[in-house]
C-alpha cells in the first residue's frame, strides 16, 4: 500500500466523505478533521485517485506513576464504503504510528470500537473503567453554595487549558486542542459549569455534560472533570446535586481513583426500585481503550517500584513489523531483552543465560507493564508464558495502581 500526508485542499471533500458515510461527522463540525491534523498528523490512502481511507493521530502525554510519557493518540481511523476490507485501515495505522514512534512517541493509544482488530497491531486492552448511572439527588455531598459559571462550547480553549491542568494519576492521558474543541462541538446541547479561582480568575474546575435530546430530565452523560483538590472536586459534585431537582440521572465514569458508590445515598435500594426504568440506577465495568509500548527502554525507564528487583530475558513479538514496509522510520520493539524491574528499571538489547526467559507480545507486555493485571493472570488469558517463580517474582514487585486515561479518544 501506498500512502501519502492528508493534503486539505485536495482531500478535505474527500475525507469528509468518509467520515460521514461511517457516521462520524455531522452538519455541526464539518471541519474537525482538520482541527485534528493542524495539531497532529493525517495519512490517506488513494482509491482511483481519491482518498478512501484515512488515520489521524495527535500527540499527548501518558502518566506512567509520577512522571509522563509522549503518546500517540490514535484519534480516528476509517475507510470508505468502496475501499473495505483491503487492508487500508490496520496498514494505515501502522504507517502513522510508525512516524509518530520515529519522532519519540513511547506509547500509542486508542479507543477502540471492539475487541480484536487492533491486537494484529500490537495493542493490548487496558483496564476496566465503571460508569454509574445515578439520581444526582443521591449524591450525599453538600449542595454547592456559589453559583457556578455557565461554559459553552465556544470555551472550549478555557476549559482545554483547564483540563491540562486537572489532577492526574497513573495512566491519565492528555491529548491536544482538537479533541476538546471536537467533544463540546459534538454535543449540541451539551454545556459545561465551571468555577473562576485560578490565578489572575482563570478557570480553575469544571465539568462538561453530554446533554440528550429530551434536556428536562436527562440522563445526562459527564464526558469530563477538571479539578485539583478534593474541595474542588466536591464542589463539582454539589453542582451535580443541584441539578437533581430537576434530572433523574447522571452517567458518569468513576474518576480515577474514586469510588462514586460511596458517595451514593443507598445505592442497592435505589438500584432495585428503579432497575429497567428509563432513568435506573446501575453500574457497569468495561475496557474501551488500548495501549502498545513503542519504545521499551523509555517505557521501563520510567518504571520505579520498591520492593525488590527483578532481573529476565524478555522475547518480545510485535506483530506490527508485517503492516510496515522495509523503508518504514520504524519497526517495532520486537527482539531480545534484558529486563530489570525495580526502584531503578530498564531494558538492553541482548540476553543473560543465567537469567529466566519470559516471551510475550508486546500487546500482553504493555498490560504487564501498565499494572492492567498481575503476571501470573496475564499467562493464563494472554501472550506471555514464564516460568512460575518469574510471574511470582513480579507480581511480588509490579504493583501498581489501576491505570485510567480520565480522556476519551
Amino acid at each position: 500500500m501506498s500512502y501519502r500526508e492528508y493534503d486539505s485542499a485536495r482531500d478535505r471533500q474527500a475525507v469528509r466523505r468518509i467520515f460521514q458515510e461511517v457516521g462520524w461527522l455531522k452538519d455541526e463540525h464539518p471541519d474537525a478533521i482538520e482541527w485534528f491534523v493542524e495539531e497532529g498528523r493525517g495519512l490517506v490512502a488513494d482509491v482511483d485517485g481519491a482518498a478512501e481511507a484515512v488515520a489521524v493521530t495527535a500527540p499527548g502525554t501518558v502518566r506512567y506513576l509520577r512522571d509522563d510519557l509522549s503518546l500517540c493518540c490514535v484519534a480516528a481511523v476509517a475507510t470508505s464504503r468502496v475501499a473495505r476490507r483491503r487492508g487500508l485501515a490496520g496498514e494505515l495505522t501502522a504507517a502513522a504510528i510508525a512516524l509518530d514512534a520515529a519522532d519519540g512517541a513511547a506509547v500509542a493509544g486508542l479507543g477502540m470500537f471492539d475487541q480484536g482488530f487492533y491486537n494484529r497491531l500490537g495493542f493490548g486492552t487496558g483496564a476496566y473503567v465503571r460508569e454509574n448511572t445515578f439520581d444526582p439527588a443521591a449524591l450525599q455531598v453538600e449542595p454547592a453554595r456559589r453559583a457556578p459559571r455557565r461554559l459553552t462550547k465556544d470555551d472550549w480553549a478555557i476549559m482545554h487549558e483547564n483540563r491540562l491542568q486537572r489532577r492526574l494519576a497513573h495512566g491519565s492521558c492528555t491529548v491536544v486542542a482538537a479533541s476538546t474543541r471536537f467533544e463540546t462541538a459534538l454535543s449540541p446541547h451539551g454545556f459545561g459549569l465551571g468555577f473562576l479561582d485560578g490565578p489572575g480568575g482563570g478557570l480553575s474546575h469544571h465539568l462538561w455534560l453530554a446533554v440528550p435530546q429530551d434536556v428536562e430530565y436527562g440522563p445526562y452523560r459527564v464526558k469530563w472533570m477538571a479539578w485539583q483538590t478534593r474541595g474542588q472536586f466536591l464542589e463539582l459534585l454539589g453542582v451535580l446535586k443541584g441539578l437533581g431537582d430537576q434530572v433523574h440521572g447522571i452517567m458518569m465514569i468513576d474518576p480515577p481513583d474514586i469510588h462514586m458508590q460511596s458517595l451514593l445515598r443507598r445505592p442497592f435500594r435505589t438500584k432495585r426500585l428503579t432497575e429497567e426504568g428509563t432513568y435506573a440506577a446501575r453500574a457497569i465495568s468495561l475496557s474501551w481503550w488500548q495501549m502498545r509500548i513503542c519504545d521499551l527502554p523509555a517505557c521501563l525507564a520510567k518504571t520505579k517500584v520498591p520492593g525488590g528487583e527483578v532481573r529476565f530475558n524478555l522475547m518480545l513479538t510485535d506483530p506490527i513489523a508485517r503492516f510496515l514496509g522495509d523503508d518504514a522510520p520504524w519497526c517495532g520493539v520486537a527482539g531480545e531483552y534484558v529486563a530489570t524491574i525495580g526502584a531503578s528499571s530498564g531494558a538492553q538489547r541482548g540476553a543473560d543465560d543465567a537469567l529466566p526467559t519470559m516471551t510475550a507480545s508486546v500487546g500482553a507486555f504493555t498490560r504487564l507493564w501498565l499494572g492492567v493485571g498481575p503476571a501470573t493472570g496475564l499467562a493464563i488469558t494472554d501472550d506471555l508464558a514464564a516460568p512460575a517463580d518469574l510471574l511470582a517474582q513480579l507480581d511480588g514487585v509490579l504493583r501498581l495502581p489501576a491505570p485510567q486515561p480520565d480522556w476519551e479518544f
